[in-house]
């Protein structure tokens, strides 16, 4: 049989991370077991480098696997759908690519629900930020220049950019050059793990560290059945790879990385989970943990959309010859359209007399909706999504069977909590405020979504209903928590409870979700993990 220090379960931003730190510092064997390819195959190949190109394949295509919930009640049936990367380097291969790390609140939250004394603060979490990042534009108390991650600024801003950033302005929300700086509260242009033009992934900037080592391999189309279990120890992880099965073992630890939907399931797979549910689906329980699969957590959204007198943004320029055009001068100057990722500019405030940011408003230069929300013919526009940064609503993730191939069960459960509700209808509001606010006002023809004569609190609601989408942020799964937490599956160290040699290392061992884009908190999080081991 063979043998690794550790195996890694997933290919994906945190597990790049892992892999590069245990390989690089501390000299350990690991084999990572990604379940997609090591890369896309024929246009999506070309297509992924480029910055723009992310929403070609976001809403399904051979490395995003779609996702689509249970019917939510609270949306009168509808089931926005999630796209989750299946490619090695993960999210941060099919992304947009915005490098934000949320409040420092968050993370000094986290210790403070765990009771750690600074194990999971701001303050320490930094540092790993900061040792991963080689930043374009910063070099100071909160960047770094040494890391292999290239972190720059938006490769192209365009008019109605520039137009967002002074309205908000001109509303008093303050500007602001660097939101993973001093403070995150105010509206400017975003960061992304971009260099020179391109994007900049997970394989780019960890892999690529390792990959010629001898203590470091990765195995690609691996879908993992269950995890091996003898006692009360994880011993290794069974696979299934072009119709042949294998079993890997693992000297010191297993690391779940593979997202806050498939790490559940697979947990649940091997006995691991909450014993009523792993019954149903005739598998025997190993440890009874409740916790599995609760807590889903996302980030979701609701757009304003307004018509504009002219073409100042990005509407129809992946089309014709337009693209024709973009595409010659991205491949010859690295230049133009394609450099930017199509949302370039936000705002993070605080509504309903909130002191911290609880809302990101995401400005996109095109008519930007879900392919179930009804719109008009094509035509210049520009949107505004009001982005819920801390939801109070709580999901699951379940089973859909025993079957190792089948997609987990998921449920979002958006909008359950009614303060959720509230507060993206403020959020709409405000968005319409700065719609109105000069220069910006100056080129919006009429409103789109939900249309002028939307103003009541119900009517603001039902357009909340039908149009919300997710931001593709599911975290909190597999969450953390004290001992005597019954819905904690891990300790403070990130180790499942009851089981030795296993840890989470991904999204889904968030306790709350950020505030703020997830990629980049995945990774510090992950690099956080190998320095408690």
């Amino acid at each position: 049989m063979v043998q690794y220090d550790f195996v890694i379960v997933g290919g994906g931003s945190a597990a790049c991370v892992a892999a590069w730190r245990l390989v690089k510092e501390r000299g350990a064997s690991v084999l990572m077991l990604e379940r997609g390819p090591a890369r896309a195959s024929g246009l999506a190949r070309v297509l992924l480098p480029m910055p723009a190109a992310w929403m070609k394949g976001i809403n399904g295509s051979e490395v995003v696997e779609l996702h689509e919930p249970v019917p939510q009640k609270q949306l009168n049936g509808r089931s926005p759908k999630v796209g989750q990367a299946n490619i090695l380097g993960g999210g941060s291969a099919v992304n947009a690519m915005v490098y934000t790390r949320g409040q420092a609140e968050d993370y000094d939250g986290w210790d403070a629900f765990l009771g750690s004394n600074g194990k999971w603060s701001y303050t320490e979490m930094l540092k790993h930020f900061r040792a991963m990042e080689y930043n374009h534009d910063f070099n100071n108390a909160w960047h770094s220049v040494s890391g292999p991650l290239h972190v720059s600024a938006t490769g192209a801003k365009c008019q109605l950019t520039e137009d967002y950033i002074l309205a908000a302005q001109g509303l008093g929300i303050p500007f602001n050059p660097d939101f993973n700086g001093a403070q995150q509260g105010g509206v400017g242009t975003m960061q992304y793990t971009t260099r020179h033009g391109r994007r900049w992934n997970g394989v780019d900037a960890f892999l690529s560290e390792i990959n010629s080592s001898p203590r470091f391999k990765v195995e690609c189309n691996a879908l993992v059945t269950s995890l091996a279990i003898e006692g009360n120890r994880c011993v290794g992880v069974n696979y299934v790879q072009n119709g042949k099965s294998h079993k890997v073992h693992c000297n010191a630890e297993v690391l779940m990385a593979a997202g806050t939907y498939n790490t559940p399931k697979i947990l649940m797979l091997s006995g691991i989970g909450p014993s009523s549910h792993l019954k149903s689906n005739g598998i025997r329980t190993h440890i009874d943990l409740p916790g599995v699969g609760e807590n889903l957590q996302d980030h979701h959204e609701v757009p304003v959309v307004a018509a504009t007198n002219g073409h100042f943004g990005y509407d129809g320029e992946d089309r014709g010859f337009r693209a024709l055009r973009n595409g010659l001068q991205y491949l010859m100057f690295k230049t133009g359209p394609v450099t930017s990722v199509g949302v370039e500019a936000c705002a993070y405030v605080g509504v309903k007399g909130s002191q911290r940011p609880n809302l990101k408003m995401y400005c996109v230069p095109s008519i930007y909706l879900d392919a179930d929300v009804k719109r008009e013919k094509p035509q210049d526009g520009v949107t505004i999504n009001a982005c819920l940064l801390r939801p109070q609503s709580r999901g699951t993730v379940r089973l859909r069977s025993s079957r190792p191939e089948d997609k987990p069960l998921i449920d979002n459960n958006y909008l359950a909590e009614p303060e959720d509700l509230n507060i993206e209808i403020e959020g709409l509001k405000l968005a319409r405020e700065i719609f109105e606010q000069a220069p910006l006002s100056q080129r919006i023809k009429y409103e789109v979504l939900p249309g002028k004569d939307i103003t009541s609190h119900e009517g603001l609601a039902e357009h909340c209903r039908r149009s919300i989408k997710t931001n593709w942020h599911p975290v909190g799964t597999v969450r953390m928590g004290k001992d005597k937490d019954p819905l904690a599956v891990l300790d403070e160290n990130l180790c499942v409870r009851g089981i030795e040699g296993l840890r989470v290392i991904d999204a889904s061992a968030m306790p709350f979700i950020p505030s703020g884009n997830t990629n980049a908190p995945v990774m510090a999080l992950a690099s956080r993990a190998i320095s408690l081991i």
